[in-house]
């Protein structure tokens, strides 16, 4: 038998991994993905492409879940049985191996385990994520167009599709805005902890004099809206405007004035669009973000409504959250959790998982604790 060290570990991975197979329900699951199938076999289906779109991603999101936990627990199995050959054949090197499949074993369930803390009442949606330039000059411009290379390779690295809607080029180098779409379930359950400031130290590629400069970075994260929300917005509220969408350093990207850009007068968001050649589209999907970030906005007007009730305050999703150092040291510290890197590179090219863990967890403490405090007072 495996020792007594190894046994226990195993005892408690799979008594983990029972409890996230009982929260993930995997008979309703494959009962979801029969009726998907059932459905996407259907011809007349795409006929509406944006319906298909959705069935095709949900189903392709579920069957990958369902792989991914019953692959974790034949994994269990086989290591609990490479243990068992390892001491019958008193095989150092088969242990190591037993020994070194345990904790990658341990990894994936952890991150898997994070999954099932994701029970907000937007967390199982697409994510809306808005880049903005903020103190910093062009330092801070290049700052917020890395930001968003940082978390397009993320996507793609986890082979989530994405969709750049908008973006904004400054003048001398990067850019001043950006909009895109995470499309895939629980995009915003796990990135809604990134929302706030992220503020860049490093020697400036921009001064000749080679000086250290601080820039920052406001990233804002909205779960995209469904058919389920009411969302009313008055037509009079509206000023739309089209213009000629463009590229870095002025390269024209449509012909015609095809881009749009809304702004809710009330509120005083303004949202664009320029990624597809027509008007039209542009308009909808641009009202789509529009939508989604007024319900964001109610959202967040109860929840202080709430803490006000309470008696408590409420914190400001707009302070900075992560610092990323390169000079005179190489550092990325996440300053809610703790959470550190000293391979900026790595994160830098989409290596976030580690942050977005943390602060999964740390959100559903704090959530937690708002809970019982709730509890305690009514």
């Amino acid at each position: 038998m495996a020792g007594i060290d190894s046994v226990d570990q195993l005892k408690e991975l799979g008594s983990t991994l029972t409890g996230i197979e009982a929260v993930l329900d995997l008979d309703a699951m494959r009962a979801e993905i029969a009726k998907l199938r059932e459905e996407s076999a259907d011809p007349d289906l795409w006929s509406d492409q944006e319906r298909a779109q959705q069935v095709t991603r949900r189903l392709s999101y579920l069957e990958n879940e369902l792989n991914r936990v019953t692959s974790l627990r034949q994994r269990l199995e086989d290591v609990a049985t490479l243990y068992e050959l390892a001491e019958e054949m008193d095989d150092a090197d088969a242990r190591a191996e037993a020994d070194a499949e345990l904790e990658s074993l341990r990894k994936d369930i952890q991150q898997l385990e994070v999954r099932t803390l994701m029970s907000g009442e937007y967390d199982h949606r697409e994510a809306l994520i808005t880049i903005n330039a903020q103190a910093g000059g062009v330092d801070a411009a290049d700052w917020a167009q890395q930001l968003q290379r940082m978390y397009l390779r993320w996507a793609e690295r986890h082979g989530y599709p994405t969709e750049i809607y908008e973006t904004s080029y400054a003048e001398e180098a990067g850019i001043k805005s950006t909009t895109f779409a995470v499309k895939a379930p629980y995009a915003y359950g796990t990135l809604r902890g990134e929302h706030g400031t992220h503020r860049l130290v490093r020697i400036s590629p921009f001064d000749n004099q080679g000086r250290r400069q601080t820039s920052f970075a406001g990233l804002d994260v909205v779960p995209v809206v469904e058919q389920s929300d009411h969302v009313e917005v008055d037509e009079n509220d509206l000023r739309i405007d089209v213009y000629r969408s463009s590229g870095p350093g002025g390269q024209g990207v449509n012909t015609t004035d095809s881009a749009v850009r809304i702004t809710h007068i009330p509120t005083g968001i303004v949202v664009s669009c320029q990624n597809e050649r027509s008007q039209l589209q542009n308009k909808a999907t641009a009202m789509a973000v529009l939508k989604a970030k007024l319900l964001e906005r109610k959202r967040q007007e109860e929840a202080a409504k709430m803490a006000d009730l309470r008696g408590e305050g409420t914190s400001s999703w707009g302070t900075q959250i992560r610092n990323y150092v390169l000079h005179p040291y190489q550092i990325v510290k996440d300053l809610r959790t703790g959470v550190e890197s000293g391979n900026p590179a790595a994160v830098l090219d989409g290596e976030i998982d580690e942050f977005i863990e943390a602060e999964i967890r740390w959100l559903r403490q704090r959530e937690s604790e708002q809970k019982q405090k709730q509890e305690a007072t009514s």
